[in-house]
């Protein structure tokens, strides 16, 4: 009995005060961050027993190794969500509901958001502590831009569908990242190098070229709703896609110019 009421006091805990409305984002970003802490220290502690060349690495590259299994973590759970959300969920469908689509919310979405928050917050802090090594500016620049609008959406609800539109292109990432541990593990020369270089390409073209041309129509058709949203959330509904899209064509042409000096060794 008394086994049973600790357990009841518990669930009545989690209940009223941790997954509560207004408690809710708070304890995401805690959820995120705490998520991105643990891959960290799994990550050494797996690929210090199943990688040989691990241990030889230098103290930094480890570091960058861990730093970039947490993009990876990030990425897949936050890309999943957000496809879930645009595509399957009917949260954000024009037929389903008479509120406006950048005022819909709710509790999964918010707390969703909070995660990815969490994770920004750390992968920024890594960062700004270990700079240059794991990004320059433009990394600097592309996290704030990240925190400030993804933060934003979870505290007032705001423009979420569009934040969620924008975290489609995480899909990249975990290509990015193989892309990484390949060269780092002598693997550069290999088919499977040349096969992540393609994949790259077409995830990168699709997450983020095509689909952001498709947030911007998105904003066109549904911008009588966008003007009705606060000064600050409707600078961030188009100023940050706007940047990060012309970042996102800036690294594209960086990774048209590494194909072809892949392919043009191969020959």
């Amino acid at each position: 009995m008394e086994i049973k009421s600790y357990q009841d006091q518990a669930e009545l805990f989690v209940k009223e005060y941790l997954l509560s409305d207004s408690i809710i984002p708070y304890t995401s970003v805690i959820c995120g961050i705490c998520a991105c802490m643990m891959v960290y220290d799994l990550t050494q502690l797996f690929c210090n027993v199943y990688f040989k060349s691990y241990p030889s690495l230098s103290k930094i590259k480890q570091i960058e190794w861990s730093n970039r299994s947490i993009s990876t973590f990030h990425a897949i759970f936050i890309a999943t969500m957000s496809l879930y959300f645009v595509f399957w969920s009917d949260l954000y469908s024009d037929h389903q509901y008479a509120d406006l689509v950048t005022f819909r919310s709710s509790t999964l979405s918010t707390f969703t958001l909070g995660v990815s928050v969490g994770y920004f917050l750390v992968d920024l802090g890594m960062i700004i502590w270990f700079y240059p090594f794991l990004g320059g500016v433009e990394y600097v620049l592309h996290h704030l831009l990240s925190v400030a609008a993804v933060a934003y959406s979870m505290l007032t609800g705001e423009g979420q569908l569009y934040t969620f539109m924008v975290l489609i292109s995480e899909t990249t990432t975990p290509g990015i990242n193989l892309r990484w541990y390949l060269d780092t593990a002598g693997m550069k020369r290999s088919k499977a190098y040349l096969i992540n270089g393609v994949v790259i390409f077409v995830a990168w073209l699709v997450a983020r070229v095509i689909l952001f041309v498709h947030i911007f129509y998105h904003i066109y058709l549904h911008y009588d709703q966008v003007k009705q949203m606060n000064t600050y959330g409707r600078v961030l509904i188009v100023i940050v896609p706007v940047v990060l899209s012309v970042m996102n064509l800036i690294w594209f042409r960086k990774i048209i110019k590494g194909m072809r000096k892949t392919l043009a060794k191969r020959q």
